[in-house]
């Protein structure tokens, strides 16, 4: 028999399951499931390591200041100083945090015992897509007025007026329905990929290694370990990466809302 007849007979995907997380104990509210456990662990987090690193600044950086810093660096040259310009200070509070929360959540999918990217649920991208979508529109609106916000929105200057008749609805769709709906799916979708990805492997690498042990089998069970070492790698740089891109993302539309120029 081959590992693939081993695979039709035997083997049972894990479905849905990796995703779908009960209430923790008897009892508790629905919502309080580990998605929402690691969520609010997480924040938790990224506080302590904040507190620790500016609550006590010193002249000359040193220990978890110097990380501290260099994270604030970061993300204030990589993404608000090119979206944000002047006002790129003001915003790096918001920034800094959504870029290391969602960082932290993201690499909760590689931590042994916790295994789950808390933004593979799609709840948690869309509350933070639509806190930027307000923020974008509510600036727009108090720097630009009402109509001047939209005008600069669906009427792009400079180009030929016939053209607006196609593009005034492209435009209007694209900024106020696909661009908030994008920026939470592209997370979400990524986190979802990756972390089935690794159950997949896993669980080759588990199945044939140990549940079903056969010559032939065996090899498979080995390139499943290799992939999921691998596949780990390449899903911290893409946790890192997602993480990045949505911190950009809230950037650019609070940077476009401010310059109307932009």
């Amino acid at each position: 028999m081959t590992p693939l007849m081993l695979v039709a007979d035997d083997f049972k995907a894990p479905g849905p399951s990796i995703f779908d997380f009960p209430p923790l104990y008897d009892g508790a509210p629905y919502w309080l499931t580990k998605p929402v456990l690691m969520a609010i662990f997480g924040a938790i987090v990224v506080c302590a390591l904040a507190w620790s690193a500016f609550a006590n600044p010193k002249l000359v950086p040193r220990g978890m200041q110097n990380v501290g810093e260099m994270g604030y660096q970061f993300v204030r040259d990589q993404v608000a100083r090119p979206f944000l310009g002047k006002d790129a200070e003001r915003w790096m509070p918001l920034l800094l945090s959504l870029f290391f929360l969602i960082l932290l959540w993201n690499f909760f999918g590689v931590v042994p015992l916790i295994q789950i990217p808390v933004a593979s649920h799609i709840a948690f991208p869309i509350v933070f897509a639509i806190t930027i979508y307000v923020i974008k529109i509510y600036l727009g609106i108090k720097h630009q007025g009402l109509g001047g916000y939209f005008k600069n929105m669906m009427f792009p200057p400079g180009l030929p007026k016939p053209i607006y008749v196609l593009l005034a609805p492209i435009e209007f769709l694209s900024n106020l329905i696909i661009a908030p709906f994008t920026h939470a799916v592209r997370l979400f979708a990524n986190m979802f990929a990756g972390h089935l990805i690794l159950a997949f492997f896993s669980m080759v690498g588990f199945w044939f290694l140990f549940e079903k042990l056969t010559p032939l089998g065996a090899g498979l069970g080995v390139v499943g370990v290799i992939m999921t070492v691998a596949m780990t790698g390449f899903e911290m740089f893409i946790q890192f990466l997602q993480a990045f891109l949505f911190t950009m993302l809230a950037a650019m539309y609070i940077g476009n809302s401010l310059h109307a120029d932009h």
